[in-house]
């Protein structure tokens, strides 16, 4: 069985972060493994604290993982400060990790910010430029390009700017915010690709992007293409959210096991 890393931040609400990254890996085939960056007390209301966690046991945790297994991707989320992204940068460089997803976790959905503004400059020069694909959403792309985005054409213009940042793919996720609702872009320094899918009309939206990133660096452990990987995560997301749960007082979670019978 294919292994996968991911490094994030825990969201006790299971909804977000490290426990919905192990949920959408498992449930794309993959067994996932993880080094926690952060504890986040947090529902689907709010983030109410957060606790960064000594360098050195976020640095023990990723050690620990590549010296017993066969890493075949990493996907990174929240990072919280510029101390630990760098430090994981320094960890992944020499592993040559192949098939890094890095989600650059800004904002909670309810607003908290879950990396501190030093760090973003951080992220943009240590991590981005190591990654295979980077995948923001329009209020991500916006603060890594520096350029509003409302339309397609928009999100052309700020891929190319995240591309020069040294990543190999930039994955912009449109989510409610573009006007073409559920589309996706994809850019690889040369061509563009647009993944569409339905627009699922529903509040509890709570874990969406942690969760896509983690099923695209599933499919990249199972050795698909960039763009199938891609294809194959949207379809699994849109269902995830199709039936999301309505659980909780505020934004409910994404059903990473939609497909399993009650």
């Amino acid at each position: 069985m294919k292994q996968v890393l991911t490094i994030a931040g825990s969201d006790s609400g299971g909804g977000a972060g490290i426990q919905a990254d192990i949920k959408a890996m498992s449930a794309n085939g993959v067994f996932a493994m993880s080094a926690i960056t952060a504890i986040t007390a947090q529902n689907t209301e709010e983030v109410t604290e957060i606790l960064e966690l000594p360098i050195s046991i976020i640095a023990a945790q990723i050690d620990a993982v590549f010296d017993d297994f066969d890493v075949a991707a990493v996907k990174t989320g929240m990072l919280s400060s510029e101390e630990i992204v760098k430090v994981v940068a320094k960890l992944l460089k020499p592993q040559h990790v192949i098939n890094l997803v890095v989600d650059p976790v800004m904002v909670s959905k309810s607003g908290h910010r879950l990396l501190k503004p030093d760090a973003v400059d951080a992220l943009m020069r240590e991590l981005i430029p190591l990654a295979l694909v980077v995948t923001p959403n329009i209020y991500e792309a916006q603060q890594l390009s520096g350029i509003e985005i409302k339309t397609l054409p928009d999100a052309r213009k700020a891929a190319k700017i995240i591309h020069s940042l040294g990543c190999r793919h930039v994955l912009i996720k449109g989510g409610h915010l573009l006007d073409d609702r559920a589309t996706d872009l994809l850019y690889d320094g040369q061509f563009f690709e647009v993944f569409k899918a339905e627009f699922i009309n529903t509040p509890h939206t709570h874990g969406t992007g942690c969760t896509y990133a983690s099923a695209i660096a599933a499919h990249l452990a199972l050795g698909k293409p960039v763009s199938q990987a891609i294809k194959s995560a949207k379809a699994y997301i849109t269902e995830a959210i199709r039936h999301s749960l309505a659980i909780g007082h505020g934004k409910g979670p994404t059903n990473h096991f939609y497909f399993l019978k009650p």
